[in-house]
């Protein structure tokens, strides 16, 4: 059958009409599978959720228990039917919990990837290549100007700047979900065994991680009502982006900005937030990684989505491949 009438892009989201759901919907729908717990693809208010155990939890603490009226936890690799098609979940590399759909139908496969990277993660799955006739990808960094150093590089950058100024407090701007618990599992792994101090809003997050037994080491609370301001000196502290516009990050002493991101590879993207220490620590893929996902998985054809569509789309057409963007709207790639 042709792809187009298996899964196709509508206002609320990629929409398979044989199988009545939609994946990651921007809007509440009957019927959602879900690729990842990040808000821009995990909304509430859906009627059913289909997604792996963990993005349904992390759902779950972050919406409460109404996130939507039922749920079903989807198994890694294996098969459920769902009306006249035939859905299938497996790791993505993301996050913690996170999945690519395969969606198959008389003999046609897609599979919507969702976000993903290829880089190693102590926190979640790798990702697994899946064959498919269609592979729909991400493009948040695609664009050949980005190339991302090794996260060992990156650590090392903080770890050194932790050494030469032990009177200032290095706060780490990172995203809540994946990004936190990655820099601080990263850290672990390079020998820092010192107590990481966290903002109130990963806090719940950090918890599961744990619970799901991933080893985080020796955390602590940053907010906590510390009359000292030098009790802090020498410490890492990682919180939300948005928290280092209030005065919760003033109370630091002498504080080291430092934002943790595939972004800060744009030097005026650092500048604009005032960062002192950029991390290029993304949990995407780079350009390479990319183009050589492509090349392993050799689909009939590519569908970009959002990001930097334009320019994988012609990539792909260059190697022979055909492609072409979706131009879905509602994800946001800031936060990474």
């Amino acid at each position: 059958m042709k792809p187009e009438t298996l899964l196709y892009p509508t206002p609320k989201g990629l929409y398979c009409e044989k199988g009545g759901f939609y994946i990651d919907p921007v809007q509440p729908v009957e019927k959602a599978l879900i690729t990842h717990g990040h808000a821009d693809h995990a909304r509430a208010g859906h009627t059913h959720v289909l997604a792996t155990q963990e993005t349904l939890d992390i759902m779950r603490i972050r919406y409460g228990d109404a996130f939507c009226v039922s749920s079903q936890a989807a198994v890694l690799g294996a098969r459920t039917g769902i009306g006249d098609i035939t859905a299938s979940f497996h790791p993505a590399g993301h996050v913690l919990g996170s999945a690519q759909i395969a969606v198959e139908a008389n003999g046609t496969r897609i599979v919507v990837s969702g976000d993903y990277k290829r880089r190693r993660d102590p926190t979640c799955a790798a990702f697994e290549p899946v064959p498919c006739d269609v592979f729909i990808t991400e493009a948040t960094f695609g664009l050949p100007v980005f190339h991302h150093p090794d996260d060992r590089g990156e650590v090392a950058k903080l770890l050194t700047s932790l050494r030469q100024f032990p009177e200032r407090a290095h706060i780490i701007g990172a995203y809540a979900l994946g990004k936190a618990q990655r820099i601080i599992a990263l850290l672990r792994e390079a020998g820092y065994d010192q107590p990481i101090y966290i903002h109130g809003a990963l806090a719940r997050l950090c918890d599961y991680y744990e619970e799901r037994g991933i080893g985080l080491g020796d955390i602590r609370p940053a907010t906590q009502d510390v009359q000292d301001r030098q009790s802090f000196a020498g410490a890492v502290v990682i919180g939300p982006p948005a928290a280092f516009a209030d005065k919760w990050a003033r109370r630091f002493p002498d504080p080291v900005a430092i934002f943790a991101s595939g972004w800060m590879l744009v030097r005026q993207r650092a500048k604009q937030r005032g960062v002192e220490l950029p991390m290029i620590i993304s949990d995407h893929c780079d350009w390479t990684e990319l183009t050589e996902t492509i090349r392993e998985i050799n689909p009939a054809q590519v569908w970009v989505t959002h990001g930097r569509e334009e320019a994988l789309v012609r990539w792909c057409e260059l190697e022979g491949i055909a492609a072409r963007p979706l131009h879905l709207v509602g994800y946001d790639d800031e936060g990474e």
